[in-house]
């Protein structure tokens, strides 16, 4: 990332000026021109991309002024000016007065109700103009000074929202700190309850407030992004910090070489404190982040020297650090000392993903490299914790607490690495655990970025191994009681590990088509992936010939197991059934969009989706996954792996796959999903005898809704439920370049926009399959399944 230059938005703004005419009366206000209320005008950007004006609030009759997208349909006002002073009818003007300010009054009285109120030097000549860039910045400028200076920006003073180019934080030259304040309700542009700043006490962080109350975290800037914000990557912007002696801001710009035209995004903390990022996309704006939403975002949600985990039940979502025990729900003491922690075999235990602690307690050295980091935590008996404070490669910096930590977490698929001292004992037992011993029978340990792989190749993710003899008491000794399927590569068992957590173990069979090859690609692969629609692996175990995947357990088992069993599938009503598919979809574009690598499951079907205890969810099986660069969208294979009924036609016959491969087996999940029928089992007398092909005939001839599930009894939007059905039909649609991405199919699950026709469905066959499933599964015993696991390319 790219850190600007001091006055590089001063003079991006400069240029603007020099770039775009501002001295006709349609983009500038003058103390000749002002801007009147009552006459409906506006003053309008460059082109025309925002607009400066009077408005009122839906439900309101208060008159404030205020900037607003210009060529978007909905209204939304990213700045207010008079936001605790309305008028309350439209006398309004606003314009240039005596002192060269711009200012707010009505026609009757020229007191201002707002002003730039910025102090001038004593001069004849009222040289100020007011104009509105391109960028939703309104400048007050003197026009006539050489070089043309900027005096005040609506840049400088945010209402809720962040714009591209505009800057959070503290100028330390001027003292000027720019924060958010929400609304006070929708309706009503007043300073609200909340706030977003960057605090710049000990190392900077950026914060949440309700009142003068710390209400989240978003965590220490890492070079990366904030700690705490899981989503900090995206297509359409860049983030830049900059701390140093004259000011210490963030800002984001929008990337200049994305395909759409205009990319319109923007930051809110709304009236409910709730921090949010969109992107307008033709008729709406589609929320892509938002925080905080999670039970473990409050602030302190845990106590001093814990952390929390959403993943864990136990101890309210809380957790010990190495090297401490409960004192209460929340809080965690020291263990009883055995030995001394001061210059006496003591060191540092890792935890990964953690949202570090609250660093306004912290020290940061910015000289410092990891290694020379940890050793100046060791020489200090005080210093407790240590983390980098630069996480790209090769970053410099280093983070230290003294004292308690607090306000921390962990994430599936963000954070850093956060090193914990613990004292001579917990290092020896910590390092027994992940270490080899005469008696074991296989080593347990963690990846480190200097650890080669299972494939040789290097990795930064941490997956532990597990002791045989831990699976074997865990499932005592695979007992037929706890197996729960079978499967073409192997039995699946439940477990319970000494800790009480459960455990499903997939033991690969020594003949399975699933060599050691696919077992690295599996584990590879899940390692790297941590998505809430994706089934999280805990590990493996590998013993001679015996490898095993160790997964979360999921007590409802597959999707298929409910879809296709008449009494469960009446427990899924219809709003139950779209969040599956949503949550589906969602995965599948966690997979595809990565810019350094896509993931290609080529596998997807209703027994490799797994239901947690909410009925979310999870896709599993990576067995037979690909990985295909970033900007690379298909790829060929002589192996065609997979299952029929789920396979386009394109990977079936000439083993092209790519991420339009997926999308053709979520369009045949969606329609079993609404259908509650199985695509390669089903048969229709009618000219297509399978399910697609049916619900083809019966979309042509404008009675789709025939193949609804009876078993909703109708209690369901229709509308919502034809618009997937026809998603459903764009996804299956014959070739490739046809069927939409996924983006796309999440974009128009979410919104009630036009959808394109479909063209004709791929595979309409005539006669059914019906064999024994031989791919892989973390916990599912479906039996109705062909998997091809082999043909030869063409």
């Amino acid at each position: 990332m790219m850190n600007p230059a001091k006055g590089s938005t001063s003079f991006l703004l400069l240029s603007l000026l020099l770039v775009y005419p501002i001295y006709t009366s349609l983009d500038t206000i003058t103390p000749d021109q002002p801007l009147k209320d009552g006459d409906g005008q506006l003053l309008l950007s460059n082109q025309k991309t925002f607009a400066l004006g009077f408005f009122n609030p839906d439900s309101s009759s208060h008159r404030y002024v205020g900037i607003w997208y210009n060529q978007i349909t909905e209204l939304t006002v990213v700045w207010v000016a008079n936001r605790d002073a309305p008028l309350n009818d439209t006398s309004g003007v606003l314009s240039i007065n005596g002192t060269r300010n711009l200012v707010l009054h009505t026609q009757n009285r020229t007191t201002p109700i707002w002003s730039t109120n910025v102090s001038f030097s004593i001069s004849s000549t009222n040289n100020s103009m007011a104009t509105l860039l391109d960028i939703g910045n309104l400048i007050l400028v003197q026009k006539d000074s050489q070089p043309v200076t900027i005096t005040w920006q609506s840049f400088d003073y945010p209402t809720n929202t962040l714009l591209p180019l505009m800057k959070l934080g503290l100028d330390r030259l001027t003292g000027l700190n720019r924060f958010l304040t929400s609304w006070k309700s929708k309706d009503d542009p007043r300073i609200g309850n909340y706030s977003y700043q960057i605090v710049t006490a000990g190392y900077p962080q950026a914060c949440l407030y309700v009142g003068q109350t710390l209400f989240w975290r978003a965590g220490s800037w890492t070079s990366l992004g904030w700690s705490g914000v899981p989503k900090m990557t995206s297509n359409y912007f860049n983030l830049s910090f900059v701390n140093n002696q004259d000011e210490t801001t963030v800002m984001f710009s929008v990337f200049s070489n994305v395909a759409e035209p205009k990319v319109i995004v923007k930051m809110v903390v709304d009236e409910s404190g709730i921090l949010q990022r969109s992107l307008w996309q033709e008729t709406t704006w589609v929320k892509y982040w938002s925080s905080p939403i999670e039970v473990c975002d409050k602030y302190l949600k845990c106590g001093p020297n814990s952390y929390c985990d959403p993943h864990n039940l136990v101890l309210f979502g809380c957790k010990c650090f190495p090297g401490f025990e409960p004192k209460s729900s929340y809080d965690c003491m020291r263990e009883k000392q055995r030995v001394s922690m001061c210059n006496n075999g003591e060191g540092f235990v890792k935890l990964a993903h953690m949202k570090v602690p609250d660093t306004s307690i912290a020290h940061a050295d910015m000289s410092l490299g990891m290694k020379e980091c940890e050793q100046k935590c060791l020489r200090n008996c005080s210093c407790m914790a240590y983390a980098s404070a630069n996480e790209s490669e090769g970053g410099i910096g280093c983070l230290t607490w003294q004292g308690d930590l607090v306000d921390t977490r962990t994430y599936s698929d963000a954070g850093q690495d956060l090193y914990i001292r613990v004292d001579a004992v917990v290092l020896e037992t910590r390092h027994r655990t992940y270490s080899d011993s005469a008696d074991s029978t296989l080593t347990y340990f963690e990846y480190s970025p200097s650890r080669r792989d299972l494939d040789g190749t290097r990795r930064n993710s941490n997956l532990p191994l597990f002791y045989l003899r831990t699976i074997i008491a865990a499932t005592n000794n695979f007992s037929i009681a706890n197996k729960l399927g079978q499967r073409g590569f192997g039995p699946v068992y439940k477990g319970l590990l000494q800790n009480g957590m459960e455990i499903a173990v997939k033991r690969l069979s020594k003949c399975s088509g699933q060599g050691i090859e696919q077992f690295k690609t599996e584990v590879a692969l899940i390692a790297k992936l941590q998505h809430r629609n994706l089934v999280r692996i805990l590990g493996c175990c590998i013993h001679k010939e015996e490898k095993m995947l160790i997964y979360e357990y999921l007590p409802n088992k597959s999707l298929d197991s409910f879809i296709f069993d008449e009494i469960k599938r009446s427990c899924l009503d219809w709003g139950i059934r779209f969040e599956i598919i949503c949550g589906i979809a969602r995965g599948i574009l966690y997979l595809h969009q990565d810019k350094r690598l896509r993931i290609i499951h080529r596998d997807l079907k209703a027994s490799n989706v797994l239901l947690d205890n909410a009925l979310n969810p999870k896709i599993s099986d990576f067995g037979m996954a690909r990985i295909v660069g970033g900007d690379q969208i298909e790829a060929n294979t002589n192996c065609v792996v997979g299952t029929y009924g789920y396979m386009s036609p394109e990977y079936a016959m000439q083993g092209l796959f790519s991420i339009k491969s997926d999308v053709y087996s979520f369009g045949v999940l969606l329609l079993e999903i609404i259908t509650g029928k199985k695509n390669i089992t089903y048969h229709h007398d009618g000219p297509s005898s399978n399910l697609i092909g049916h619900v083809w005939d019966q979309w042509r001839e404008d009675n789709s809704m025939k193949m609804v599930d009876p078993l909703l009894d109708e209690a369901y939007l229709a509308n919502e439920v034809s618009r997937c059905i026809q998603i459903g039909l764009l996804c299956v649609q014959e070739h490739a370049t046809d069927r939409p991405t996924m983006s796309s199919v999440i974009f128009m699950l979410g919104n009630d926009t036009h959808l394109p026709s479909p063209k004709r469905p791929a595979f309409i066959l005539m006669g059914t399959y019906n064999s024994t499933d031989r791919s892989t599964s973390a916990a599912s015993n479906s039996i109705n399944e062909i998997t091809l696991s082999k043909i030869e390319g063409r």
